[in-house]
């Protein structure tokens, strides 16, 4: 459908229903969708598997040189395996956004990432894409959702995927300590550029919002 290449940026907080948007929209354009914080998680899979510490700097910048992390076919897989829902469990959570603030770290993401931006038409999600990874893409969106909402989504995706020991109320902690990091970090902390398109998905459906923004593309709105 589109005649040009393109790049459109997708920032927000965890949970707001980024990457679900973002799939969507990539199907509908037919566009690579690049999901930048899969990138994060895949490191702190490697992390946590190697028994590093995910708070130590020194830790982790001592296995960023010695790890490959590629997308093929809307995979990602890290020293070339599919680690698709290894980096979705809860662990996973819990610990990325230490690995997110190391300056090391997202230099070598961000280079991965303007890379395949540079190729082909891509649409990016993740906490710094419209400010700091691709500040010159042609679409910007910010996606908010509620802590609440955002703590529900998370809930009942653990539930069904039978995650046990879990509570509402600690997912919501969880949520709000990683809204507290990203925001606060030094190095590309979370914040709306200033030509972004800001959409609240609280109370929306995902196609709602999916049609909000090729609307938007399109030049329809």
């Amino acid at each position: 459908m589109l005649d040009k290449q393109i790049t459109i940026a997708i920032d927000g907080p965890a949970g707001a229903g980024k990457s679900t948007i973002a799939k969507k929209v990539a199907e509908i354009l037919s566009i690579e969708y690049v999901d930048t914080g899969a990138m994060y998680r895949a490191l702190t899979l490697k992390v946590l598997n190697e028994g590093l510490d995910p708070k130590s700097t020194e830790d982790v910048k001592s296995i960023i040189e010695n790890t490959s992390i590629d997308f093929r076919n809307n995979h990602i897989y890290l020293d070339n395996k599919n680690v698709d829902k290894e980096i979705r469990e809860n662990r996973i959570s819990k610990n990325v956004s230490y690995i997110a603030k190391i300056k090391e770290v997202r230099e070598a993401m961000v280079k991965i990432q303007q890379k395949l931006a540079k190729t082909k038409s891509v649409i990016m999600d993740g906490r710094d894409i419209g400010t700091v990874v691709l500040p010159n893409a042609d679409f910007k969106f910010f996606v908010v959702a509620s802590v609440e909402e955002r703590a529900r989504r998370r809930y009942k995706e653990l539930i069904e995927k039978g995650e046990e020991g879990i509570s509402y109320e600690d997912i919501k902690k969880e949520i709000e300590n990683r809204d507290r990091i990203d925001s606060t970090r030094e190095i590309s902390p979370l914040v709306k550029s200033q030509d972004a398109y800001l959409l609240d998905t609280t109370g929306k459906t995902v196609d709602e919002c999916v049609n909000e923004i090729i609307s938007i593309i399109k030049g329809d709105s």
